[in-house]
């Protein structure tokens, strides 16, 4: 029994420690060890124990860890400028995590709004959204129950049906500056935003002069096979949020944007940690590891091969088929067994099997970027085992 006395209570928690961990593998204080196709929900995009994260790490601690965010350091300009130059972004701002990020995203959609558009102010997202749990966040989030959890909410977030482009023009009125929305739906169940609509979302914010934000925090960072998701759409948008898979396993986010969309002025926005070249210098590794040649082309191979061994089982075990883009994945189970079998998945012997029910019908994966197709195999493998044993 571990002493966890002097945790705060937010969820349920198992009573093993981790403590190391390697690739696609977990370890914990009893010595088990895991496959891992949760990867602390997409966030280590390479996996445990990345040497090229290791290294960078250890030599940028024996530089500087925090000379403030009042000056400028190398790893903060050196990051800034491998996103830019791999994006169709000009501006870079750094912070802690995916909801500092998107509420960095709303504060500049609303100062663009106030310079720009009359003082506008409103952002239309989507239901069963996930955009973070600060304030602003959640109530931009559409996610169930949480608009009464912390009630009031922050005004301002109409929302909208994603792939419904109707359900967003009706929603436009002179308050309106941005649509905000997540190219791949993760907490919402893995649904993904469809081509055309996307595309003509684009068309229609550019039509009303306002802002699309995209939030990649889940599915940007090579998730889907691309370096950043709305590539997928061939779309460029005026923001984008980026998060977990950034940082690779560290506290690391950033807010990106144009030129013209770039308004904010001195005292308007700011972090303790914001640009820390400690974890910027891990940023480095991470972007330069995913822009590597074939690296992506590598992950839309293994998001193809995940997705056909997901539908083979699908077929096999009567099951509703997948869905997702790359290797952020969801198996529709034909009914609700989703929390069982990763409880049950957890718990098997001699190896246990670390995976997501985002919904009681779903079970999501978001395994390491450079998983090996063996690992999926086994991956299958257990799932398969667990789901013919579930009650029907």
């Amino acid at each position: 029994m571990i002493d966890t006395h002097s945790i705060m209570y937010i969820t349920n928690r198992p009573d093993i420690t981790m403590v190391s961990g390697e690739g696609s593998w977990l370890t914990d204080n009893e010595g088990k060890r895991y496959l891992d196709f949760m990867q602390g929900w997409a966030v280590n995009c390479l996996g445990h124990s990345n040497p090229g994260m290791i290294s960078a790490l250890e030599q940028q601690a024996r530089k500087v860890m925090n000379p403030s965010p009042a000056f400028y350091n190398e790893p903060m300009i050196d990051l800034a400028n491998l996103l830019t130059d791999n994006s169709c972004f000009d501006k870079v701002f750094f912070a802690n995590s995916g909801a500092e990020a998107n509420e960095g995203a709303i504060k500049l959609a609303r100062k663009w709004g106030q310079l720009h558009k009359n003082k506008a102010f409103e952002i239309i997202t989507f239901d069963h959204s996930f955009h973070g749990r600060t304030l602003a966040t959640m109530s931009a989030s559409g996610k169930p129950g949480w608009d009464t959890m912390f009630a009031p909410q922050v005004p301002g977030f109409p929302k909208a049906t994603l792939n419904d482009l109707s359900s967003v023009e009706q929603l436009i009125n002179e308050n309106t500056v941005a649509v905000m929305l997540e190219p791949v739906q993760g907490e919402g169940g893995v649904i993904p935003a469809e081509l055309e609509f996307m595309k003509d979302l684009r068309a229609l914010t550019k039509k009303h002069n306002i802002l699309l934000i995209v939030d990649e925090v889940q599915s940007g960072c090579g998730r889907t096979g691309k370096l950043f998701a709305h590539q997928l759409f061939d779309v460029k948008p005026d923001i984008m949020t980026l998060g977990k898979g950034i940082g690779g396993g560290v506290p690391l986010s950033a807010l990106l944007c144009t030129d013209e969309v770039a308004s904010f002025v001195p005292g308007d926005q700011g972090g303790t940690y914001n640009g820390n070249p400690l974890m910027c210098a891990v940023g480095i590794s991470v972007i330069q590891q995913l822009t590597a040649p074939g690296f992506l082309d590598a992950v839309m191979a293994k998001g193809a091969y995940l997705k056909n061994k997901l539908l083979k089982l699908s077929d096999e075990l009567g099951l509703d088929g997948e869905r997702g883009e790359g290797l952020l994945r969801a198996l529709k189970l034909n009914r609700d067994i989703g929390p069982s079998i990763v409880e049950a998945a957890r718990l098997m012997t001699p190896q246990g099997l670390l995976i997501n029910a985002p919904r009681p019908n779903l079970i999501r994966f978001m395994p390491a970027l450079n998983v090996s197709n063996e690992e999926i195999d086994l991956m299958v493998d257990m799932l398969s085992q667990l789901i013919a044993q579930a009650p029907k």
